[in-house]
């Protein structure tokens, strides 16, 4: 089983930058494909990145690419998304996810990803 628990998030102005943490359990087992989606009020949840942990690939949607940037500390169990240049579009609850890489599949399509964290939210004020 592997758990999964964020921090990081805020309140920050745009422009303002964040780093959101997922701290995942020793035992991620076969969960080696990790990504942080996003879900703002009213709106479904979307994918913003995407980690490979095996390949070291990397996956951002359109809309964060430039400014997010996804890693890992492998030593610290530790998943990290760093969010530069924040929009008030932005502002969304960030869920840290995990599955298995085999199998392929988008990488944003959450229901392949059978372990979420609780979330953190980052709201972005104009």
């Amino acid at each position: 089983q592997v758990q999964l628990v964020e921090s990081g998030g805020g309140s920050v102005q745009a422009g303002g930058s964040l780093r959101l943490s997922c701290a995942a359990s020793r035992y991620t087992g076969s969960s080696n494909f990790m990504g942080w989606f996003r879900q703002a009020p009213g709106k479904e949840r979307e994918g913003a990145a995407a980690l490979d942990t095996d390949a070291g690939l990397t996956y951002y949607a359109d809309s964060v690419k430039g400014r997010f940037t996804i890693s890992q500390d492998n030593s610290k169990n530790t998943l990290y998304l760093q969010m530069n240049s924040l929009k008030p579009d932005d502002t969304a609850m960030y869920y840290c996810a995990a599955r298995s890489r085999l199998g392929g599949g988008w990488w944003a399509d959450d229901l392949r990803y059978p372990y979420w964290g609780q979330g953190t939210q980052v709201t972005v004020s104009s």
